[in-house]
């Protein structure tokens, strides 16, 4: 099946949650590859010359769209609205203003964003048309990646 494979991608603004709750706007680009069919990929825009980028478990992405989930360095909720008070009084619905809560842990730091839950899960229902839920082993080619894991040891 990998043969067939296709990447699908999208633009996302969203917020960097700063100090007293401030919102520092940011980009992002949202990758997903059917070769690697469990991971989406998220690359920041932090105005460097290359993306601080980060691979996040499709499966968590989905899961903290109704509930908090993840463990260690990532973990996701939603929320009813942004943490910043001027979003509030941003037009749109009730659930054009639901939020994904997504904090990212490393030695370097933590930071906490948030975007948009729709944005999301639009974004994961184009990942679900090509490789839908519990059908993602097939597209795996465990010998290149029992290989790469055996070349960082």
């Amino acid at each position: 099946m990998s043969s067939n494979c296709s990447e699908i991608s999208a633009e996302l603004s969203l917020g960097l949650v700063g100090p007293e709750h401030t919102i520092v706007p940011l980009k992002a680009g949202l990758s997903y590859n059917c070769a690697d069919p469990y991971a989406v990929q998220v690359a920041f825009e932090v105005g460097t010359d290359e993306p601080v980028t980060w691979m996040l478990a499709r499966e968590l992405l989905a899961a903290a769209l109704h509930g908090s989930a993840g463990l260690g360095d990532v973990r996701a909720w939603p929320s009813a609205a942004s943490c910043d008070p001027d979003a509030a009084t941003a037009g749109g619905s009730a659930a054009e203003r639901q939020i994904l809560n997504i904090t990212m842990s490393s030695p370097y730091g933590k930071a906490q964003f948030e975007v948009s839950a729709k944005a999301i899960e639009d974004f994961l229902q184009r990942t679900y048309q090509l490789v839908a839920t519990g059908q993602e082993s097939p597209f795996l080619n465990f010998d290149a990646e029992l290989t790469e894991l055996l070349s960082q040891a």
